[in-house]
């Protein structure tokens, strides 16, 4: 590892995905309104820790990415909440995102490319390794690596679900992880994913029922990546 961290900053969606993480990490030391978003800070011992609520979609999650980078010159992103499933991984199941697909960009039409397919890069998928996964892998233990398709659209239908899976290889689904990798990846900065699966085959109304439950599955991993840094 090439330094030590010192300065986290982390992208939550919703209140849902934020407030089993918010209980478990102690006193806030900083509550302050930038622009639409909300920001908490933590001391964790020598660390400081940037929480921003981004809200849902890819949007709001690259701006709110922007900001913890250019305003409070975070080391390291992380983004966690929850995540559909699309056939393999089971529900309430915790993942590392090995590459986000952000399958909603389609220069197809005009450009010799695939679907997905960003200028600069070879593949529709992006990639989420950097030099901080290996230690991931080691807190974690046996957990599954996956590709996430993201884009701003909740995803129950079974053939969309399928035509994620057997065209990108994508074995989840989400709303923010391309807009918080894209824009760590342009500001080179490295960005970790973890997500928790919320909901399956039983689409919007399993996620209603399982979102909390789901959002307290990866708190104690997130806690023991932060203590590593």
């Amino acid at each position: 590892m090439s330094k030590k961290i010192k300065t986290i900053g982390m992208v939550v969606a919703m209140d849902k995905e934020i407030k089993p993480f918010l209980a478990s990490v102690g006193e806030c030391v900083l509550s302050e309104k930038k622009g639409q978003f909300e920001v908490f800070g933590y001391k964790l011992k020598d660390k400081e820790i940037y929480l921003v609520k981004s809200g849902i979609g890819e949007i709001f999650a690259s701006s709110a990415t922007q900001l913890l980078i250019s305003e409070y010159k975070v080391e390291l992103i992380l983004n966690f909440g929850v995540c559909g499933s699309l056939g393999s991984v089971s529900v309430l199941e915790t993942v590392i995102v090995k590459g986000v697909v952000h399958y909603d960009f389609d220069l197809s039409a005009i450009d010799d490319v695939k679907v997905g397919e960003y200028p600069g890069y070879n593949s529709p998928i992006i990639s989420a390794e950097n030099e901080y996964l290996p230690l991931i892998k080691k807190v974690m233990g046996n957990v599954s690596e996956v590709v996430c398709a993201s884009a701003d659209k909740f995803v129950a239908d079974k053939s969309v679900k399928n035509y994620l899976n057997s065209t990108f290889g994508a074995e989840v689904c989400d709303m923010e992880c391309a807009g918080v990798l894209l824009t760590a990846k342009g500001a080179n900065i490295p960005c970790i994913i973890i997500k928790a699966v919320s909901d399956g085959e039983g689409g919007a109304e399993e996620f209603n029922s399982l979102v909390h439950k789901a959002s307290t599955a990866y708190v104690s991993a997130v806690n023991e990546i932060i203590k590593e840094f």
